[in-house]
């Protein structure tokens, strides 16, 4: 009821004491109070001055309309109001009406309508309630003459709040110049829509901090408590500006302004870090059955009561917090001792027990001290921490200074210190340079090392058929010498073709050992780099059998499966024999070494014979090319030994790294290897599987 929330603050007018309506017009609004009679029905004679009322029943009241007992009898009627009214102001003062109703009604002056504020109406559904609030209404009233004033009036039969107080009509009259000239209630809603501003502000504000600082999230509070506060002034500048009966209006003015209520002290028990014990959810709880009672009692008696139940809370908190958090409680404690002042203060004020003028334009500013103290101990935070930063930000600063000295001198001592050690470390390369490439030609002459004994080996075979072939030939050329002297041409003929295929073989034989010698030496022998035209498939079965002769050379026992694939289409190619030997050597080397390493392992039975049989397979594979594509071959060399462990996969081709036990070897095989393939253009590749076996796949490419 709008009224109701303006009445208790607004009204400055005095009662009625007659009909009579004097000077005192001039300078405040009088409320026409007594002298009243009402008669519950409608005929509208009943505005004629002619009719005699003298038999309906009196009143005097500010608010008009029918006693309680009566109007249950008829809720939903019409009721007529009479009064006699006369002025003695000059015939240039004009009069004004300022009416409050909860209703519709018809206003008469001696019979004629003089305003029609709704539509009155015996049918229920066809009535139009409408408060006119402060418009001003004309009141042609004659001066010095008796006058009939009527009302025909239909009160708004609403079903909420049940137990409402206060419904009705109120009428004040007072001279134009009068209602000109006081406007409190124009200020009134500019103030509400200055606390409206302001409570965006803060919303913006709270919000924007909490989204810079998420971390913080009492900043969240504080801007869903501004939230909650803005509602609550959207719903009061609503009620303001509405001319029907708005319960929907107050009741949100009573759940967002409890809603806000239970937030601030949410939030101030937060900052003064309280505990949430009883009395803070007993707040909660009868907070939130008080909403309900919204429904049956008027919002202001309910709103008062939520509101002084939280700032007493809020003052007891705060009084108990001065000792811990000194600052924020007295920031909390003087706004909430301000807004208990003033509200008791228009308390007072309502009930005439003292005056205290024009108090009640200020109360949307009293709605606006908690939130503003909020927004005060927030600015007293950033304040607080920006001193902090500030002294922080000069002990920085004079660290930095000490720092700066300290590294200036440290920078001196240092440089001599780079330079000394600079000279060392390039020292300390040449010799790493020196020693690197004394372990590659350590590794090449390891390599050697490995083909000496199947060298030996190989050269032994062809001088044996030389020694041999020598003896027989000596021997046949001594028998031709005798077979001369017997004159046996025949027989010498025979003996001398004998000793040609000799010598042949002989010369065979030396060329074989010859060739033996020379790719020894060329293993040997600094590289050049240059490539040459070679038949893949000897050097490869070449390396094989000196590899192999070689470790069995060295171990008796040693004893493998050889298993050859060669692809004779390949033909030659052209690569650097030594670099592609060695690679050859050093895969087939690691293989041998792999079964070698399986067969002595825990599956090698301690008597008879053993499933495991060691194998290890050579196949080259020419790759045809495709689309234009530049064609290769395929190296595989492949065991089956024990594998390679996955822990060991990624690290076989890095420098140093070996599987083998200490003083076995040197890390640098598959290293130099995968180099070597590299620079031919080619690729190098494992696949292994544990126990199973493991194979190296050379691809090397061969220009068109």
């Amino acid at each position: 009821m709008l009224f109701l929330f303006i009445l208790p603050l607004a009204v400055a007018g005095q009662s009625e004491q007659s009909a009579f309506l004097d000077t005192d017009l001039e300078n405040q609004w009088v409320v026409l109070v007594n002298n009243w009679s009402y008669h519950l029905g409608d005929n509208k004679e009943w505005s004629n001055p002619s009719f005699n009322d003298s038999l309906w029943p009196k009143f005097s009241n500010m608010i008009i309309n029918v006693p309680d007992s009566v109007a249950k009898e008829n809720k939903n009627g019409i009721v007529w109001f009479r009064k006699k009214i006369k002025t003695v102001l000059p015939l240039n003062q004009q009069l004004v009406l300022r009416i409050y109703q909860t209703g519709a009604s018809e206003i008469y002056l001696d019979g004629q309508l003089i305003h029609q504020l709704g539509r009155v109406s015996a049918a229920q559904d066809s009535i139009i309630y409408y408060n006119p609030g402060r418009d001003l209404l004309s009141f042609p009233l004659v001066p010095q003459k008796d006058q009939i004033l009527a009302i025909r009036y239909a009160n708004d039969p609403s079903q909420f709040p049940v137990f409402a107080s206060g419904t009705g009509m109120i009428l004040r009259v007072a001279t134009l110049s009068h209602a000109n000239a006081d406007p409190p209630m124009l200020q009134y809603k500019i103030r509400y829509y200055i606390v409206f501003g302001v409570a965006i502000f803060m919303l913006i504000l709270f919000l924007a901090y909490f989204l810079f600082f998420p971390t913080e999230k009492i900043n969240l509070y504080f801007a869903i408590s501004s939230l909650f506060f803005s509602l609550f002034i959207i719903a009061v500048l609503v009620l303001l500006n509405m001319h029907q009966k708005p319960f929907l209006a107050e009741f949100c003015i009573g759940f967002f302004l409890t809603c806000q209520a239970l937030l601030i002290l949410f939030c101030i028990y937060k900052i003064l870090k309280q505990k949430f014990g009883l009395l803070f959810w007993s707040v909660v709880v009868l907070a939130a059955f008080l909403i309900g009672l919204l429904f049956l009692f008027d919002y202001l008696l309910i709103t008062q009561i939520i509101g002084t139940i939280v700032l007493l809370e809020i003052l007891r908190i705060s009084i108990k917090s001065l000792k811990t958090d000194r600052r924020a409680a007295l920031i909390f404690l003087v706004f909430c001792v301000i807004n208990i002042a003033f509200w008791v203060a228009i308390i007072l004020d309502q009930l005439s027990i003292m005056e205290v003028p024009s108090l009640w334009l200020y109360q949307p500013f009293a709605f606006l001290l908690m939130p503003l103290s909020l927004a005060i101990y927030l600015g007293y935070i950033f304040g607080n921490r920006s001193k902090s930063l500030q002294n922080k930000l000069k002990e920085v600063e004079q660290l930095s200074e000490e720092n700066h000295r300290i590294l200036s001198t440290q920078n001196e001592t240092l440089e001599m210190q780079v330079n000394e050690r600079t000279s060392a470390l390039n020292t300390s390369l040449e010799n790493l340079k020196a020693t690197q490439s004394q372990l590659i030609q350590a590794e090449k002459m390891a390599s050697l090392g490995e083909l000496t004994a199947g060298i030996a080996h190989e050269i032994q075979n062809p001088l044996n058929f030389v020694n041999n072939f020598s003896e027989v030939s000596k021997e046949l050329l001594e028998e031709m010498q005798k077979e001369l002297v017997a004159g046996n041409l025949e027989d010498v003929r025979e003996i001398a073709k004998d000793v040609i295929q000799n010598l042949e073989k002989i010369n065979h034989h030396g060329k074989r050992a010859d060739g033996i010698v020379k790719g020894m030496l060329q293993h040997s022998r600094k590289n050049t780099g240059e490539k040459e035209l070679t038949d893949i498939n000897a050097l490869v079965d070449e390396y094989l059998r000196l590899a192999y002769h070689g470790l069995r050379a060295k171990d008796k026992s040693f004893n493998a499966t050889l298993e050859t694939d060669y692809d004779h289409a390949i033909g030659k190619i052209e690569i650097v024999p030594q670099d592609i030997g060695r690679v050859m050597l050093n895969l087939i080397t690691n293989a041998f070494y792999t079964i070698t390493e399986r067969k002595k392992g825990p599956l090698a039975p301690k008597g008879g014979t053993h499933e495991y049989e060691p194998t290890v397979s050579i196949s080259t594979k020419l790759i045809s090319p495709l689309r234009g594509d530049q064609g290769g071959i395929l190296i595989s060399v492949k065991d089956n030994g024990n594998g390679i462990p996955e822990s060991a996969l990624d690290k076989i081709f890095q420098p140093f790294f070996t599987t083998k036990p200490t003083g076995q070897g040197t890390g640098l095989g598959l290293s130099l290897s995968y180099d070597i393939i590299n620079a031919h253009g080619g690729d190098l590749r494992v696949y292994t599987e544990e126990n199973k076996g493991t194979e190296f796949v050379i691809s090397l490419p061969i220009p068109k």
